[in-house]
């Protein structure tokens, strides 16, 4: 009887102390170390996720670039952090990811003031446009301006990425990369355009960039950490703006709302792998429950093609290539 009463007791405990541990691990934006300096550049900030980084990143300190393509829109999100937080060093850059010669102009500004970029978030996305669009360079618009908008970039401000030790570069991909499938014989689906389907092409390619650019910032001896994360089912306008109010997913947005976690908690898996030390190179963070698409911070699942090396290159290679830029 003691000896049963004795594991009893243990097992309680240890019940107990896993419970505790579990709360624990319930990373928020409050677990952001506090800093005094350094610079992020968020691309489609304004609004949504991007908006909910800056806010949090701004309030611990970070001197933040909010970036998108309307000035109005970049004034407001600067008024609305300002009012939570007047202290906040935030601002504005007008860069649009589906024009080359934009976000050349926005890194040509950005290297003439020179300063150095500790941490870059690769947020903005378009999702779902019921009829295929093109980018001003002639890509279909999700892969061009979620990918090949990202990766140009990166490449570019890769010199004042590498001027600050430790820089982070964060790039947001999507739980509908899982459906993702990388086709080179027709990345632009001018064949054939499923929105969904060209748009977990897009998502896909997010990740594998992410993950390629870790393994070359580690060959080159770059110094840049790579990550990806995604935000779950969030409520936030992309569906809307994307996909269209009254498309199916824009009602389901609308009109269920219960069904998407706020976008505060969606921006927490970008979040932690930008500012937690416990983040690591080449790993791809999202939501913990009901299959990732809510909660708190965690590994996520890499689809099976996003681990194919031979892939993964041959995508690094030609969107170089398809970008004009060189890493």
């Amino acid at each position: 009887m003691a000896t049963a009463a004795l594991l009893l007791l243990q097992n309680f405990a240890i019940t107990k102390t896993s419970k505790m541990q579990n709360e624990i691990k319930k990373w928020t934006a409050s677990d952001i170390p506090q800093t005094n300096s350094g610079l992020a550049v968020i691309t489609g900030s304004t609004e949504g996720v991007g908006y909910e980084d800056a806010l949090a990143l701004s309030s611990a300190g970070w001197n933040v670039v909010i970036m998108g393509r309307n000035a109005q829109k970049g004034a407001d999100a600067i008024d609305k952090i300002h009012r939570i937080n007047r202290k906040a060093k935030v601002s504005f850059e007008k860069i649009d990811l589906a024009n080359l010669s934009s976000i050349k102009a926005f890194v040509s500004r950005m290297t003439l003031k020179g300063q150095a970029i500790n941490l870059l978030i690769n947020n903005a996305g378009v999702m779902t446009p019921p009829k295929r669009l093109e980018t001003a360079d002639g890509f279909e618009l999700q892969f061009g301006t979620n990918h090949i908008g990202h990766l140009a970039l990166t490449a570019q401000l890769l010199p004042l990425l590498r001027k600050s030790p430790g820089a982070r570069v964060v790039t947001v991909s999507s739980v509908a990369n899982r459906a993702g499938i990388i086709n080179f014989d027709d990345l632009q689906s001018t064949s054939s355009y499923v929105p969904m389907k060209a748009y977990g092409q897009a998502k896909l390619a997010n990740l594998m960039f992410a993950l390629e650019l870790q393994r070359q910032s580690e060959k080159y001896g770059w110094g840049i950490t790579s990550l990806a994360s995604h935000p779950g089912v969030s409520r936030t306008n992309l569906l809307i703006t994307g996909a269209g109010r009254w498309s199916a997913a824009g009602m389901a947005r609308t009109f269920l709302p219960f069904l998407f976690q706020p976008s505060a908690q969606g921006a927490l898996p970008t979040l932690y792998a930008a500012t937690s030390p416990d983040a690591k190179g080449g790993l791809y963070y999202g939501p913990d429950k009901m299959g990732e698409t809510r909660g708190f911070p965690s590994v996520a699942k890499i689809p099976s093609q996003a681990k194919d090396l031979n892939v993964s290159l041959k995508l690094w290679e030609l969107s170089q290539e398809l970008a004009k830029v060189e890493f």
